[in-house]
């Protein structure tokens, strides 16, 4: 539930909670355009899912949750995710659908009976993984100078800066492995090496994510606004802005509903994620209804450039 109980909008509370939103969502949708492009939609989920058992190995191994033993339990069974799916793939001759879904069930599995036996130990509880604790976001805070930041803002403010830096630096090897990953290794590019450095950054995102925003919210932000930006655009450089641009909207205006459409209907307000991953799904809609006319729009300027030639 959120913090507040009716429509009113307390920056204090609602400020930090919206930041956070934005930075998990922008964080995701960034590596998330190239996760749509391959195809491998699913591993982002999958590895969503996975990265539990590497969450729960960690702190049974160092009794602690602090973020650096769970991004470094993480990172280890994202790459370990994405190398048995291709494993089975080629060595198999398993559908990769097929791969990827034994990969992740099986690790998420593993991953759930680990943490309930972890949290006989500690209060941690299997559901907040799910659908996250983004309303507390406030009430985790560093003091950072003279002012208290939430404690998740900051993780997830490296988080963006990573991946920023990640897509922006390696833009062209990234469009190249993306669409042609045999020219790229003939040229020299290591198309695997790269795939598995995404993959690292989906499972830190992935982790990074889960105690903030829950699992639903970061899976549907790996794939939602991707897929919606590829809707609207040809253009591999304006699919990952209009993402992003779609994600942060999506968070800006889920947390506004959260605390406001229930309050149509007689109800105090419901999880600020689900509304977040709610309306990531209400903007794909309207993207779908405006898609034929974007197409029907580059027909006829099509039509019209081959009418003027000579």
């Amino acid at each position: 539930m959120t913090l507040l109980a009716s429509g009113d909008w307390l920056w204090a509370l609602d400020g930090w909670i919206v930041v956070a939103g934005i930075l998990c969502a922008v964080s995701a949708a960034l590596v998330g355009n190239f996760l749509v492009l391959r195809r491998e939609s699913l591993l982002g989920d999958a590895i969503s899912h996975a990265v539990l058992p590497g969450l729960a190995v960690a702190f049974l191994i160092t009794g602690s949750r602090h973020s650096l033993p769970m991004f470094v339990g993480a990172a280890v069974v994202g790459v370990l995710c994405a190398s048995l799916t291709q494993w089975l793939r080629d060595s198999g001759k398993v559908d990769e659908g097929a791969s990827m879904g034994v990969v992740f069930t099986t690790l998420f599995a593993l991953g759930l009976v680990l943490i309930v036996k972890a949290a006989d130990r500690v209060d941690l509880d299997p559901g907040c993984v799910l659908y996250g604790a983004i309303e507390l976001t406030p009430l985790d805070t560093v003091r950072l100078g003279a002012f208290d930041i939430p404690r998740v803002v900051l993780v997830l403010s490296t988080v963006l800066v990573l991946n920023l830096v990640f897509v922006v630096g390696f833009f062209k090897e990234l469009r190249l492995t993306t669409f042609d990953p045999g020219l790229a290794d003939t040229l020299g590019f290591r198309s695997r090496w790269l795939h598995h450095a995404l993959m690292v950054l989906v499972a830190v995102t992935a982790v990074a994510s889960f105690e903030s925003v829950g699992n639903i919210l970061v899976v549907a932000m790996f794939i939602v606004p991707p897929a919606t930006a590829r809707l609207l655009t040809d253009s591999l450089g304006r699919m990952v802005w209009l993402s992003s641009g779609f994600a942060a909207a999506a968070a800006v205006l889920g947390h506004w509903a959260a605390i406001t459409v229930p309050g149509w209907f007689g109800f105090g307000s419901t999880t600020t994620a689900g509304m977040m991953a709610v309306m990531t799904g209400c903007f794909f809609f309207l993207a779908m209804g405006l898609a034929p006319w974007r197409r029907r729009m580059g027909r006829r300027t099509s039509d019209q450039v081959a009418d003027s030639a000579p």
